[in-house]
């Protein structure tokens, strides 16, 4: 599991108007944490449901390798998720363009730009 990379995790059960769902999260967590073994890792969850509008706080990714839809990574609902909540991955990894796009959204979302 490393950072960049699109896997499949468990959100259930969501609360008020959390996303929920097993979907595809894209791992955010710095790789220095994620191999020091803590029990949490940090994602940005995916939807398939694409919203023109929300452009400036998501960030689309196209099908490719094992992700079979073009996606939206949901960079205002960022979540810490239990190793336990992980199954198949990773489906595929985000190019540094890409992730560089995700990172400004993030901080944009998260107020630090």
């Amino acid at each position: 599991m490393k950072r960049g990379e699109i896997w499949i995790a468990n959100l259930n059960p969501p609360r008020g108007r959390e996303v929920g769902k097993i979907r595809p999260v894209l791992i955010v967590q710095a790789d220095e944490l994620t191999a020091a073994d803590t029990p949490l890792v940090i994602v940005l969850p995916l939807t398939t449901q694409v919203y023109p509008r929300f452009k400036l706080w998501r960030v689309s990714i196209p099908a490719r390798d094992r992700l079979k839809q073009d996606c939206q990574v949901i960079v205002d609902q960022p979540r810490a998720l239990d190793r336990a909540r992980f199954g198949d991955g990773p489906l595929t990894a985000l190019t540094s363009e890409e992730m560089e796009t995700v990172e400004r959204s993030l901080r944009v979302a998260l107020g630090m730009f």
